[in-house]
């Protein structure tokens, strides 16, 4: 796997425990478990290690038990989000994620979010099963769900992902399911995060898009609005909005205004 420093920021204190990550989640608002190409975020390992390539340390080692305890904990909110990467993200941003993708839900809300084609019948059912029998680790969900088999297991990741990227599923713990590693443990977010999820269905949407721009342009005051629309999946026009920012203030050089250029400025850019 490739990694690059091009999204990892100056973070001025050094982080040696769980309290320590917190801060650091807290302070950059989200950030990835480690670093990934072409996906210009701060990550963890960074901020603890100080250093690449990624090997299996002490530094990993850390990082990759804090993953399973800050969600459990309620801490930090964890999952697979950016590019289906592992992201952690602050508790005072969560609503704001959460309201950026319309996804504040009721453990009950997984028919409203299949009938309107949000989520597929695997990601249904396995919102069911978390409804119904609360945090349950990988193979006791994928048995409640009937993903037993080698293909099953496929269709769980693919399910799995969905729900993580709507932000509806939380990474909550770890259990030893058998001798090999430890198994994720997951809940929904609505109640692992009741509060955060409340807070979100107050917040439109473009409210929370700047800000999440703005702890992004914090830290990277120099980005153009097309980085954030690649970063966070927006339309150009969303990004400018969010960065309160016009084309010609940031060097960004946009095409004349004509019914063209306007269809694609509102596309969203991937």
């Amino acid at each position: 796997m490739k990694f690059s420093r091009e999204g990892e920021i100056r973070w001025p204190r050094k982080v040696r425990t769980a309290a320590d990550a917190v801060r650091f989640i807290d302070a950059v608002g989200y950030c990835l478990l480690f670093p990934v190409q072409n996906l210009p975020l701060p990550s963890l390992y960074y901020a603890l290690a100080r250093r690449y390539p990624i090997t299996w340390d002490t530094y990993t080692e850390k990082i990759w038990h804090w993953k399973d305890d800050l969600g459990r904990q309620r801490r930090a909110f964890y999952a697979k989000y950016f590019k289906g990467r592992g992201t952690f993200i602050s508790l005072a941003l969560l609503p704001h994620f959460i309201a950026m993708r319309d996804s504040a839900a009721s453990p009950g809300d997984h028919e409203r979010f299949y009938a309107g084609g949000r989520i597929s019948h695997d990601a249904r059912a396995i919102w069911q099963a978390l409804e119904q029998h609360g945090p349950l680790a990988t193979l006791e969900l994928r048995h409640a769900c009937k993903m037993d088999s080698k293909a099953g297991n496929v269709r769980f990741k693919r399910a799995m992902l969905e729900l993580q990227c709507l932000l509806q599923v939380v990474h909550f713990g770890a259990e030893q399911e058998t001798a090999a590693w430890a198994s994720g443990r997951f809940e929904l977010t609505a109640r692992a995060f009741p509060r955060q999820v409340l807070r979100a269905r107050e917040i439109a949407p473009e409210t929370a898009r700047a800000v999440i721009a703005k702890k992004y342009l914090h830290w990277h005051p120099e980005v153009l609005p097309v980085r954030l629309a690649r970063l966070f999946r927006w339309t150009e026009a969303e990004a400018a909005a969010a960065s309160a920012i016009t084309p010609a203030r940031r060097g960004y050089n946009s095409p004349p205004r004509n019914p063209k250029t306007q269809e694609r400025s509102s596309r969203r850019v991937t």
